[in-house]
């Protein structure tokens, strides 16, 4: 009978098998569920924190964000609204004036239109009216910006409305750790917040860092995050623009061009520190948003490093690369045409480095 063969090492096949030099998977996640669990963890974590809007409850609503969260925490802190934003707005500030900690959803941001009353004359200005004296510790959120085939209507980015008004912090997270981490801050501070979601991008599976999934995690507001370094220009973007210059950074990189990619994730307070140190290294910058241009976020940055040191250090005139100035589209080819893509940033670095 033949013997079993043997390895110079001493170590068996299997054990041998059983070690792995490669980094472990990292953990995955969707924008859904970063969102979910972040508000979960919040409410189990403070008693004062509740949810309520349309459909949140029973149906674990519209874009099932808070799913089992009724099942969970009950009629008492998840509550579902009439049709009447102005109205269960105005309740939320009411609430948050009182001491508790609301999470007020929109269904989608374009029906926060109805009480923008609410979340700017009510919630963001009591602060300083009361000279201090009083906080809102509330949170406005939902889906935000352009989503498929709804019409003008539903299609509108509000990142530039919002971040217009002195008295509101305004969130724009692009990943799941974004999601996170900055919901969970938002949750906690006391002054209002508005979240910008994307309903495009709740269904993604985006990788997270183990730190992310702790429930102490949480990220500082008006801090952007370089998500792509690089050397020879410089992409800014928000929300599901971020995305977009990653994909067009990928494909640059093997045309030998090198784009640093900087998610803002706060659009108010915005990181204007991050984007002047990137400017003065990289010397050329493009921003990229869904939203119109007219007022826009990238019209903001640009008045900021036309104000700054960085701009005697650019070689070339900022480019805004945006949706375009007009109301979006039913029709599917030409609702592709209104939202910028991967291209139009290729297209726009390669103008301003004259490739």
């Amino acid at each position: 009978m033949e013997s079993p063969p043997t390895f110079a090492t001493g170590v068996s096949g299997a054990l041998r098998r059983s070690f792995s030099t490669s980094k472990p998977a990292a953990a995955q996640i969707t924008v859904r569920d970063a969102l979910n669990t972040a508000i979960d963890e919040e409410m189990e974590r403070d008693g004062t924190v509740f949810v309520l809007g349309e459909e949140v409850a029973q149906y674990d609503g519209a874009y099932k964000v808070t799913r089992g969260l009724w099942k969970k925490y009950g009629d008492d802190r998840v509550i579902d609204t009439p049709i009447t934003e102005s109205g269960f707005a105005g309740i939320a500030v009411g609430a948050a004036l009182g001491g508790v900690r609301p999470i007020c959803e929109f269904m989608t941001f374009n029906f926060s239109m109805q009480a923008i009353d609410q979340v700017i004359n009510s919630a963001a200005k009591t602060f300083y009216m009361s000279s201090g004296g009083i906080h809102c510790p509330i949170v406005f959120r939902g889906p935000n910006g352009a989503a498929m085939g709804v019409g003008a209507q539903h299609s509108q980015c509000f990142g530039a409305w919002y971040s217009h008004c002195p008295g509101l912090k305004v969130i724009s997270p692009y990943s799941a750790e974004d999601c996170r981490g900055l919901l969970k801050a938002a949750i906690r501070d006391p002054d209002p917040v508005v979240f910008l979601e994307n309903e495009l991008m709740y269904g993604q599976v985006m990788e997270i860092p183990d730190e992310a999934l702790s429930k102490d995690f949480v990220l500082p507001i008006g801090k952007a995050k370089i998500e792509r370094p690089g050397s020879h220009i410089t992409l800014v973007a928000h929300s599901k623009g971020v995305q977009t210059a990653l994909e067009a950074a990928n494909s640059l990189a093997s045309q030998g061009v090198e784009c640093e990619v900087i998610n803002l994730r706060s659009l108010r307070p915005l990181d204007t520190e991050a984007i002047v140190n990137s400017v003065m290294k990289t010397r050329n910058l493009i921003t990229v948003e869904q939203g119109w241009p007219q007022s826009g976020i990238g019209a903001e940055i640009c008045a900021r490093i036309i104000e700054s040191p960085a701009f005697y250090y650019l070689e070339s005139p900022v480019i805004r690369v945006t949706g375009v100035d007009v109301p979006m589209p039913y029709a599917q080819s030409l609702e592709v045409a209104c939202i910028p893509v991967a291209n139009d940033v290729e297209f726009a670095v390669k103008k301003v480095l004259k490739l």
